[in-house]
């Protein structure tokens, strides 16, 4: 269930950045067709890590690596009270969200610092968390080409305006509020 609620979501509330990571997704597919897709040919991340330990939590970090505009899926589960533990802390904004099982959070982990908070001694948390390399889409958006070769073949400054270029265009593939109230 988990794997077509995230992407499912994040179309609904972001369907520009679902449309580029899934089409990003497509690319791949069809340039290298003996790859096999998690899911569908409509899921938009690459990457998919299931956390099964007792007690899962992460100390405060980023996922620099990540796409930095993408929005990871964090689904927690398990069984605990979340009154009292598995909390998501988004330091860079400042803010502690209470995070019960069963819930499912997109951040943009590659900008956001956050950790979450451990679950009581007999409590057992667990999370499953779905993302999307920048390096895969650079390399997709690069022509199907490390950003050495495409550097190589266009130049540094050619190279350096398309990531530019990549930035601008990801930060306006987030929703504005004008987008949620036609929806409502």
């Amino acid at each position: 269930r988990v794997r077509w609620h995230s992407p499912g979501s994040l179309d609904l509330f972001a369907p520009l950045l679902y449309t580029y990571m899934a089409a990003v997704m497509a690319g791949i597919c069809s340039n290298y067709p003996l790859l096999e897709r998690f899911s569908d040919t409509s899921f938009a991340y690459a990457c998919c890590c299931f956390n099964l330990g007792m007690q899962v939590w992460a100390y405060i970090h980023t996922d620099h690596l990540n796409l930095p505009f993408a929005w990871c899926a964090i689904t927690a589960l398990g069984d605990f009270d979340p009154d009292y533990g598995g909390h998501l802390i988004l330091w860079s904004l400042g803010l502690v969200v209470r995070f019960p099982p069963g819930s499912t959070i997109y951040i943009p982990s590659a900008l956001v610092r956050h950790s979450n908070i451990p679950v009581r001694q007999h409590e057992r948390r667990f999370s499953i968390v779905q993302w999307m390399p920048g390096a895969l889409c650079r390399w997709h958006d690069f022509g199907f080409k490390p950003a050495k070769a495409f550097e190589a073949e266009h130049g540094k400054e050619a190279a350096s305006e398309a990531n530019r270029a990549r930035w601008k265009s990801g930060v306006d593939l987030f929703p504005r509020l004008a987008y949620f109230r036609c929806k409502m």
